[in-house]
């Protein structure tokens, strides 16, 4: 929405990282521009890609005036791309601030919800359900909204990074903290989990929305996706088997600086900190089902070692 048509509407920065999303963008893209109640201005971080990504980026931002094209690089993933976004996107201005996936199909209400959910509530950040859809027309909701515990932010993220909505009280200290961090952060995997972890550690009251407001599209190039099927869950047990999910645990408490009584305070995770997971498990994930098969993880790590 032109911000000179609706000058009282609220302001809100869209960080959208791309690679190889020729395919998807365009229908992303209007879907985030055809936001209700509020104006957007999208900023697009783009991870040279192979196919015409950069082409198609290129295009809408000349077309466009509420699409800016930051200067393309070479990151690697996608959190190191949201992590660039984060620290080089100027924020000013704004009254919030957004993360969007290059391949989802954002709702009408999405951004209008997030914003009056995060004023009545007087919270610092928002998120949401997402509805997972398959190209055969599958589609389902995947419920993250369940009741915050004491430690889930160290152990989980709070929902797709595509839902979050940050005021920019928060943004700002995100900034700050990923540009004194910035070293540190190109060995987190997902910007999503080190968001959320980083928020909730310093303080930052943080609602979770059951209602969903993103179209998550599922395809083989997903870095996370949906875990509804056994492939999926075989795939997330191989990476945690490989060390990849406690080596991240440990990363994220390091860099936000967890001190006791978490059960995790730094790396590399030991023994004894399994231990306190285990003795903790029920304050570690937000899901009835994640609460047990953590105790499990946690009760076969101390069998076998942390790289289980």
């Amino acid at each position: 929405m032109s911000a000179a048509l609706y000058p009282s509407l609220p302001r809100v920065a869209v960080l959208l990282a791309a690679h190889n999303g020729e395919r998807w963008l365009p229908e992303q893209l209007q879907s985030i521009r055809n936001q209700q109640g509020v104006q957007v201005q999208i900023y697009i971080s783009v991870d040279m890609s192979d196919d015409g990504t950069l082409v198609c980026c290129q295009g809408y931002a000349e077309q466009y005036r509420d699409i800016t094209l930051l200067q393309p690089g070479k990151f690697g993933s996608a959190g190191r791309n949201f992590f660039r976004l984060i620290r080089d996107v100027p924020i000013d201005g704004f009254d919030y601030v957004a993360f969007a996936d290059q391949d989802d199909v954002w709702l009408a209400n999405k951004l209008r919800r997030a914003v009056e959910l995060l004023c009545t509530r007087q919270i610092a950040a928002y998120s949401s359900n997402v509805i997972a859809f398959w190209p055969d027309g599958r589609r389902q909701v995947l419920n993250k909204a369940q009741p915050q515990v004491h430690w889930d932010h160290l152990f989980e993220a709070a929902g797709p990074g595509c839902t979050y909505v940050l005021t920019p009280a928060l943004a700002h200290a995100l900034r700050s903290f990923v540009s004194e961090k910035w070293a540190a952060l190109q060995e987190v995997t997902l910007h999503d989990w080190l968001i959320y972890a980083y928020a909730r550690q310093a303080g930052w009251q943080w609602f979770i929305d059951p209602e969903p407001g993103v179209l998550y599209r599922q395809h083989a190039a997903n870095q996370v996706g949906a875990n509804t099927s056994i492939r999926s869950a075989l795939n997330r047990w191989r990476r945690i088997r490989q060390g990849w999910w406690f080596d991240q645990i440990s990363r994220i408490a390091t860099i936000i600086d967890v001190k006791e009584p978490s059960p995790v305070i730094a790396e590399p995770i030991d023994r004894r900190q399994i231990r306190r997971m285990l003795i903790n498990s029920r304050q570690c994930r937000r899901r009835l089902r994640d609460k047990w098969l953590f105790s499990g993880l946690c009760l076969v790590a101390l069998v076998v070692g942390v790289r289980v």
